[in-house]
């Protein structure tokens, strides 16, 4: 997800201390962008329609490039009035621009989409090895809570660097999906066993356009990553440019693939798409490898939930006494203990959720509509005109106030329409 956090991927080429080059940043940007969200696009356009669904992910794609330029634009500004040493993160541009109100409405909007992340994470792989499975007797909730135990150890790592090369792992079994789809529908094609005009091009229920844009805004992650990527660059001149290149491949992607996606499923397309993969030794490899990839890459997700209520732990006055206590063996026994329950919590409230979901897409348009949203459009024009207002030409005005009013009410309609259904 992850939409919003702003360490919700694994990065490895980020911490270079010369600055990272422009391939180097490209490939930060990938990783940190593409997620599982991608293998619900094909339900979306089914929802949506095939035209309408691919707008929607264009206007999307188009829409998280033009916020994300906001918010560098926004720490540019703050840095030429101010040392920018500490707006590092998103929380710490929100208190730049509005204060401690900022920096907790933030942080606040980018625990809940991390949280909407973890579940997501846990309902693709309950599915995908319940499908494996079938015919054994695992439901999607019983699948879900035997990765209890498995996702509570590996909450408890201390280096999450070992996780790193997962996200890539996770990153390329995206990628065999999408191809292994995609071939899926050019046979399909050539064997003629569907209409180009069976499939529906514009939806008659005005309900499937919202829901397939919160999938839409759902499949660009990673938008809590943008200053980082940015400041991470060795020439931070050229990150415009090499942002938009990357975002259009991307959108290209994504359209080409939903509409591939859709085109060789019709009305059969499931919610994620690898349930719709014959069951055959390839394609049950390629659900075993996303599985695995998510599975290893979950405790990244949790990563800076964890660090949240850790933070807010050491605040507890039990807490503090543990650790003015005169034996040291025993305080560190204590806090470590009170960690590793506090994060053994946290995993299975997630599961708990989790198993209450009806189905993948419709959770990702949820939190899509929702936290996604709110991040990705709505607080980066907000601060945007908080900042620099005054000093905007009209047009640009016009633009932020109207992301930020349609950012709102998106956030309002697609909720409804996701809880209500489609």
């Amino acid at each position: 997800m992850e939409c919003g956090g702003g360490q919700s991927k694994a990065v490895p080429l980020l911490d270079k201390p010369a600055g990272a080059s422009a391939a180097q940043t490209l490939g930060n940007i990938i990783v940190s962008v593409v997620g599982t969200g991608v293998l619900g696009l094909p339900f979306a356009l089914r929802i949506a329609g095939w035209l309408a669904g691919s707008l929607g992910v264009i206007i999307a794609g188009l829409g998280t490039y033009y916020c994300m330029l906001l918010l560098v634009e926004c720490r540019e500004k703050l840095a030429s009035v101010e040392d920018s040493a500490n707006r590092k993160t998103y929380g710490d541009l929100g208190y730049g621009c509005m204060g401690r109100t900022g920096r907790y409405i933030t942080e606040s909007v980018i625990l809940v989409a991390q949280c909407g992340g973890s579940v997501a994470y846990l309902v693709f792989v309950g599915q995908n090895l319940s499908s494996i499975l079938n015919g054994y007797g695992f439901s999607v909730a019983s699948c879900i809570f035997l990765l209890v135990p498995i996702e509570i150890g590996l909450s408890w790592i201390g280096s999450l660097s070992a996780l790193a090369p997962f996200s890539v792992f996770a990153s390329v079994c995206n990628l065999l999906a999408m191809l292994f789809v995609v071939k899926e529908d050019i046979q399909q094609a050539f064997e003629g066993e569907f209409s180009f005009s069976d499939r529906t091009a514009v939806t008659s229920s005005i309900g499937g356009l919202p829901f397939a844009g919160g999938v839409a805004v759902f499949c660009f992650e990673g938008f809590g990553m943008t200053l980082a990527l940015e400041g991470s660059m060795r020439d931070k001149t050229s990150f415009p440019r090499l942002l938009g290149q990357a975002l259009t491949g991307i959108t290209l992607v994504y359209v080409l693939f939903g509409f591939a996606g859709y085109m060789a499923y019709g009305d059969q397309t499931r919610d994620t798409v690898t349930l719709n993969l014959p069951r055959n030794w390839s394609a049950i490899v390629i659900q075993i490898g996303l599985c695995l990839g998510l599975i290893f890459t979950f405790p990244i997700m949790l990563h800076p939930i964890n660090e949240i209520i850790e933070g807010k732990l050491a605040k507890v006055k039990w807490f503090q006494k543990a650790h003015d206590n005169n034996d040291e063996y025993s305080t560190t026994r204590i806090g470590e203990f009170a960690i590793y329950m506090t994060r053994a919590m946290v995993v299975i409230q997630l599961a708990v959720l989790a198993s209450c979901v009806p189905g993948f897409a419709v959770f990702a348009s949820l939190v899509g509509s929702t936290v996604c949203a709110l991040i990705s459009f709505v607080l980066p024009a907000t601060f945007h005109l908080a900042l620099l207002g005054s000093s905007l030409k009209l047009w640009r005005r016009t633009v932020d106030f109207s992301i930020l009013l349609c950012g709102m009410l998106f956030a309002a309609y697609g909720t409804y329409n996701a809880i209500v259904g489609v």
